[in-house]
Formats: structure tokens, sequence, C-alpha cells
């Protein structure tokens, strides 16, 4: 009888658990909603541990890729065109970008809990800074929201 109330207060924890995570729509655009070009909207996102974040793309043309993340196990790379989702189960800051258009700036930023790889994740998009040749600036702006 201990057992079964055992096995029965673990399943009841891990589906109340479960329930509490959360989805997050990113869409991958090649006109945003205030008229910017490639862009992923919202453009930073904070999330917790256990959220899933789906990425939809406006056409075949976009994706999603992992640049920066803090375990390499928590990379991803999304299928050109498709609707995707990734559980995020590493603390910390991701940098992502449409593989196509990256060099048009097309680049978002998730705070996944507490930013305890900000350092690294500022470091690591300053080697790539340079390789924008549209919409410079635009990742800074995401990075000064990183709290």
């Amino acid at each position: 009888m201990r057992i079964l109330k055992l096995i029965l207060l673990v399943s009841i924890s891990s589906v109340s658990m479960s329930s509490f995570c959360a989805e997050h729509v990113v869409e991958a655009l090649t006109t945003g909603t205030n008229g910017d070009i490639m862009v992923f909207e919202p453009g930073f996102l904070k999330v917790e541990v256990g959220d899933t974040v789906v990425f939809k793309p406006s056409d075949a043309s976009h994706n999603a890729e992992s640049l920066f993340t803090p375990s390499p196990d928590a990379s991803f790379v999304t299928e050109l065109g498709k609707v995707s989702a990734i559980q995020v189960s590493h603390e910390g800051i991701y940098l992502y970008k449409c593989t196509p258009h990256f060099t048009l700036g097309m680049v978002g930023v998730i705070q996944v809990g507490s930013a305890g790889n900000k350092d690294q994740a500022l470091a690591a998009w300053d080697s790539m800074a340079a390789m924008m040749a549209m919409n410079k600036g635009r990742v800074e702006n995401y990075l000064a929201q990183i709290e």
C-alpha cells in the first residue's frame, strides 16, 4: 500500500510540475509589425527552464539556429520553413539566428531563468557583431534587456 501511495504521489507531482511550463511563440518574419525587415518577434524573450519556444517562420526561407548557448547540448537548428519547437532545459542566455539571413541582422536572444552566462554571451556576440551588414545594433538592444 505504501508503494502504491508513493507511486501515486510521484505521478501527481510530475504532472503538476509539467503543467507549470509555458509555451512561447517566436515568429521569423521577412517584414515585422513595425516595418523592420528580417526580424524575430519578439527579438528578446525571457522564459523559464522547461518552457517551450515555438519558432514560426513566415515563409520557407526562415529558420532558427543557435549561435551561443549555456551548454553545447542546448544547441538547436530548426528546418527552413517548418514550425519547430524546442524545450529549453539549461538556464542562461541563448543567441540564435536565421541561418540564411544572419548577416541581415536576423538574430534573437532568449534568457532562460537567471543570466549567469551573460558575460560569456556578450563576449560571444562581440566577436560576431562585425558580420552584420544590416540592422546593426538590433542585438545590442536585445542584450540590454537581460536582467
